[in-house]
């Protein structure tokens, strides 16, 4: 199966509930060891746990992975439609803002 460049491609992968793999990464809003919120090309998400740590980051690859215990992932508000409409501030928009 072939995908068009229009197409968007989303996909999560959690091995052992330690490694999550993720592709159609858009942008990481907010990170620490217990709460990594990003969004992905069809919206925003949560994924929460312990011991978070990013171990690779590739925005132009549109790439993630993270190690640590995973507790749950969480899609926030809506798809593409809703992505930038109502979004919450990054954490430098809310520090500085």
């Amino acid at each position: 199966m072939n995908q068009s460049q229009d197409q968007c491609l989303h996909r999560i992968v959690i091995t052992n509930r330690e490694q999550v793999a993720l592709e159609g990464v858009v942008h990481v809003d907010s990170f620490d060891d217990q709460e990594v919120i990003l969004e992905t090309e069809l919206g925003m998400m949560a994924i929460r746990g312990e011991d978070l740590h990013i171990k690779q980051l590739s925005l132009d690859e549109g790439k993630l992975s993270i190690e640590g215990m995973v507790k749950a992932v969480d899609y926030l508000e809506g798809g593409i439609a809703s992505v930038g409409k109502g979004r919450s501030k990054g954490l430098f928009s809310r520090i500085f803002g």
